[in-house]
């Protein structure tokens, strides 16, 4: 027997704290000593007292590690460990239950895949870790909860674990306690839905890993259609480089693994038909981790004309196909060659192009009635749709080819058959090929002329007796030409000259005649054509031309002209459609109304009254349109366009002082000098109102508006922003996703663009407060929570949070707020919201300057004199002491001759003299007193610490100090027994 089968249990704890020490020969030793005893009594109670010495230590040090990786391999096969833990998860000490749900995780985990343990010890274990996986330390629930990774019955309903772990997921505050669940729940149809949801996590760990899961533990068949769109459009888009990519290099691969590698197989359970932009994004994420050669080879069934068979068009390969060439395409000159190999030349493809298109069938009344048939129209159509996209894939730099194209889509546009939906496609593919817009507006307005103002033939009956006469008529010249012929050559044989010279004219004469009969008989016998235009007012005409209209418009450079032509279109076609009974044909007409405005201040002023009438009183959906053609033509024109001399005389350039206010503040200062106040006033209220819609399109259509001419500086009004302020805490509109994501990114960069905008936001947030401090209890607004608004407000406007900090000797926007939130404090006293102005107060960064700290120094002692509340007035003391321990530090950044540039400071205060003059005592007085109020509004980017980062070998030696070993805990306790 060697040395090591007699080694007692406190030298194997001290051997296993170090990490060289062979493991599996200590637990070796160990279990031959104690398979050699008879009464293990005392050998438990000796293990478990040394198991206690690791059990305290809380941190992660590699000497306890250790321990606790020998005892899980020694107690394996014992029970008296795992009953000693169960009896001490309930400890006071936080680092003992850690230590507890730990050793159970890994004994669970090293034992076999068919191990087996008492029931009654299995029940305890459960239990305690279903206790421990409430606990309120974080690792203790990730311990707990891993430890139950064996405990789990997926197949049983009423699984506690499971549960359990569906609860965690879904209120768990600790992202990593999330992912630990994540990592060890057993998929099923119960906890499915649950680790989808986590792809929606607010943390890039948690949604990664959910990702992960699934590509790993799920099916594809296992997810539903909308699950798996969901996923791909979720993951692709997500702001996370990290999630994006675990998508593409892991999501995709094993689904395609268990497709056998058949995307169009991938294709076909994501049904493409409603979700072609996704299926799209999910192709070309594939494409790029795909070699070049491999894409070739992977390639739909082409013809020899490398076109798919018109026959075999489906969905899925079409839109496999589109996919495939705009990736070709997209590698710029490197992919010509390739893209030579999939697609065929211009000529080609447009005759390809115009058969199937005139193919699609056109529907009776009877026939949409026939679900089957409308569902194989629309195949047809998804179909040309793709066809359509990859024209913009062609080599159209051939003059031959790009003219074959072009006359394509004229007659598709033309023609009658092409249904609505490839309008605009058509358009848009038919504009992209003319680059010069006069050649766009004169094409466009022809095939508008052919579609509303087709040519008829109308045919004339043909008269059978005057035909019949003519032809007797033709008959007799005919005989009498014979006739004088035969005379003509008699006289010449008889050599009467002056008689043949009459019967030469004779002869011209009737076959003159003769001529002229045979023409009216030609005349007769064909069917008379005359060419008739025929106007057409049914909507679907109207809507076609409309369409292409409004797409021309678009296409147009904005700097072109409204000319003869559109001025044509527009008073033939599009105003008299405005008056349309059918809501799409107005829709378009208010469209292409707008659009054209933008080209002409003239035409934007005619009809700004009519899209103002239009956005109140007409439908939802054209409500909207006119209200985007509103907000766009304010942004292009400014306020200017509601003046009646703002069309003739253009606005001065600005005389304000660039010291004193930015730009934007500028323009809109300038523009409302020249706007009548009632005709604007009225348009801004009438966006107001479109704020508290029940019709969640129109409000978030507004509210992005209105963010639009703030930012651009078209707005600005204090009161506008408290109101989007209020719309984004609304409860009402917590599931307006577009519209909280805007007006979370606006608030943003608004107040991070200018100091200007700053004011503006600093000036919101008194109203803002009050508004939700008086919300009565039946208003959505009193459920907002108060504390979260200010600290907003607080963070946008810090001074940091500007992209270009202002080099002027100005006071800060947060020492406004305080003079403001001061005197809203010293108004009432006693009121409730003092308590959250003084906490707001100590929120604040205050500028450095002396004579602004003295001053606001000066006002807290006053408020100390009149506030009566304990919270407040602690708050409130903090600072006075704060202030006045800064007091020196600042007074020497103020007097040094050279004093570092701080660009995270709103402002730089100079030594010149002067520079202290706009904040005194009295000025401050004069803000408390007067009925000034202020909003507030931006983002917060922390000024950092300069830090010396430590060396590697610094933090190495630090590292080892801190290295904790048991050795001399169990020899004090030794001695001391």
């Amino acid at each position: 027997m060697t040395a090591d089968n007699e080694i007692d249990i406190k030298e194997a704890f001290q051997r296993a704290q170090k990490g060289h020490n062979n493991k599996a020969k200590l637990v070796a030793s160990l279990k031959s000593r104690y398979n050699k005893l008879e009464d293990k009594s005392l050998f438990h109670e000796e293990f478990a007292h040394y198991l206690k010495y690791a059990m305290i230590v809380y941190k992660r040090e590699p000497a306890v590690e250790n321990v606790i990786e020998f005892v899980a391999r020694f107690a394996t096969s014992f029970h008296f460990v795992p009953s000693f833990l169960s009896q001490s998860h309930k400890a006071n000490s936080h680092a003992v239950r850690f230590r507890v749900c730990q050793l159970i995780n890994k004994l669970l985990g090293s034992m076999a895949e068919n191990a087996q343990i008492d029931d009654d010890l299995f029940d305890r274990i459960h239990q305690a870790m279903l206790v421990r996986v409430t606990d309120k330390f974080p690792n203790v629930r990730i311990q707990a909860a891993l430890a139950m990774t064996r405990l789990q019955q997926p197949t049983d309903p009423d699984c506690p674990t499971i549960n359990a772990f569906m609860l965690i997921l879904e209120n768990d505050t600790n992202a990593e306690v999330r992912r630990a669940v994540l990592s060890c729940i057993a998929m099923s149809p119960r906890t499915l839905p649950k680790v989808l949801k986590r792809t929606r996590d607010i943390k890039e760990n948690v949604r990664k890993l959910a990702y992960q899961v699934l590509a790993d533990k799920v099916h594809i068949k296992a997810l539903s259609i909308a699950q798996r769109v969901s996923l791909l459009q979720q993951g692709l888009h997500d702001t996370s480089e990290a999630v994006r990519e675990v998508v593409c290099s892991r999501l995709l691969p094993a689904w395609l693994l268990r497709l056998d590698g058949n995307i169009i197989e991938l294709l076909h359970r994501l049904d493409v038909e409603n979700c072609a932009e996704t299926a799209l994004e999910t192709l070309k994420a594939i494409f790029k981790n795909i070699l070049t050669e491999e894409l070739l080879q992977n390639r739909v069934e082409l013809d020899n004309r490398r076109l798919i068979p018109k026959d075999s068009l489906t969905c899925e390969n079409v839109l496999y196909w589109r996919a495939l060439c705009e990736f070709i395409r997209s590698k710029g000159d490197d992919g010509d060659e390739m893209l030579e190999q999939v697609l065929p030349d211009a000529a080609t493809y447009a005759d390809y192009l115009c058969g199937y298109l005139k193919a699609v069938p056109v529907l009776s009344e009877e026939q949409r009635a026939d679900f089957n048939q409308v569902e194989l129209v629309m195949t047809k159509e998804f179909i040309s749709h793709q066809l359509i996209h990859l024209i913009g894939c062609l080599d159209t730099n051939e003059e031959g080819g790009r003219k074959r194209v072009l006359a394509v889509l004229q007659d598709m546009l033309a023609l009658p058959q092409t249904p609505s939906s490839l309008v605009f496609l058509l358009t848009e593919k038919l504009l992209n090929l003319i680059p010069d817009d006069h050649r766009r507006i004169q094409t466009v307005a022809e095939i508008i002329s052919d579609v509303r103002e087709p040519i008829t033939e109308a045919s004339q009956p043909v008269d059978e007796n005057e035909s019949r006469r003519r032809q007797v008529q033709l008959a007799e010249v005919k005989v009498r030409i014979l006739e004088a012929k035969q005379t003509l050559e008699d006289c010449i044989s008889a050599q009467e000259f002056s008689r043949a010279a009459e019967l030469k004219d004779t002869i011209t004469d009737l076959e003159n005649r003769r001529n002229q009969i045979l023409q009216e008989i030609a005349e007769s016998n064909q069917v008379a054509d005359k060419e008739v235009r025929t106007e057409k007012n049914d909507p679907d005409t109207l809507l076609r031309c409309l369409t292409m209209c409004a797409e021309l418009l678009k296409q147009m450079n904005i700097k072109t002209r409204i000319g003869p032509t559109i001025s044509a279109l527009m008073s033939s076609l599009i105003l008299p459609s405005i008056a349309s009974a059918h809501p799409a044909v107005r829709n378009m007409a208010v469209v292409c109304l707008g659009t054209c405005a933008l080209h002409s201040k003239e035409l934007a002023k005619t009809h700004m009254v009519l899209l103002l009438q239009i956005a109140q009183l007409d439908e939802v959906k054209i409500r909207i349109s006119a209200l985007r053609d509103i907000i766009d033509l304010l942004l292009l024109f400014g306020f200017q366009l509601l003046s009646e001399t703002a069309a003739t005389e253009p606005a001065p350039p600005s005389q304000s002082s660039p010291e004193n206010q930015d730009d934007d503040t500028a323009v809109a200062t300038e523009e409302k000098a020249d706007v009548p106040e009632d005709t604007a006033q009225s348009i801004l209220v009438m966006l107001s109102e479109f704020l508290d819609s029940e019709v969640s399109d129109l409000r978030t259509e507004t509210a992005e508006g209105l963010a639009k001419l703030m930012y651009t500086g078209r707005i600005s009004s204090a009161k506008m922003l408290s109101r989007l302020v209020l719309l984004w805490y609304n409860p009402v509109t917590e599931d307006d996703i577009r519209l909280r994501h805007c007006l979370g990114v606006f608030f943003q960069l608004y107040a991070r663009e200018s100091r200007a905008h700053q004011e503006v936001v600093e000036e919101s947030f008194l109203p803002t407060v009050r508004t939700l401090m008086n919300a009565p209890a039946t208003s959505p607004l009193a459920e907002v929570d108060i504390n979260n608004v200010v600290e907003l407000f607080v963070e946008l406007t810090r001074p940091g949070a500007l992209i270009k900090p202002s080099t002027n000797t100005e006071v800060c926007v947060h020492d406004y707020m305080a003079v403001r939130i001061c005197g809203e404090m010293l108004k009432d006293p006693t009121a409730p919201e003092v308590r959250l102005y003084a906490k707001t107060l100590s929120n604040l960064e205050l500028s450095r300057d002396v004579t602004v700290r003295e001053d606001m120094q000066t006002l807290l002692q006053q408020l100390v004199q009149v506030v009566k509340d304990r919270v407040c007035l602690r708050a409130l003391e903090k600072m006075i002491y704060q202030l006045a321990d800064s007091k020196e530090q600042a007074e020497l950044l103020s007097t040094t001759a050279l004093q570092p540039l701080d660009v995270n400071a709103d402002g730089m205060y100079k030594t010149d003299p002067f520079s202290n003059i706009f904040i005194t005592s009295a000025f401050i007085h004069f803000l408390v007193s007067s009925s000034l109020f202020g909003y507030s509004d931006g983002e917060n980017v922390p000024e950092s610490a300069s830090m010396v980062r430590p060396s590697r070998r610094a933090k190495t030696a630090a590292l080892e100090k801190t290295k904790l070993d048991l050795n001399p805990l169990i020899n004090q306790e030794a001695n001391v027994s």
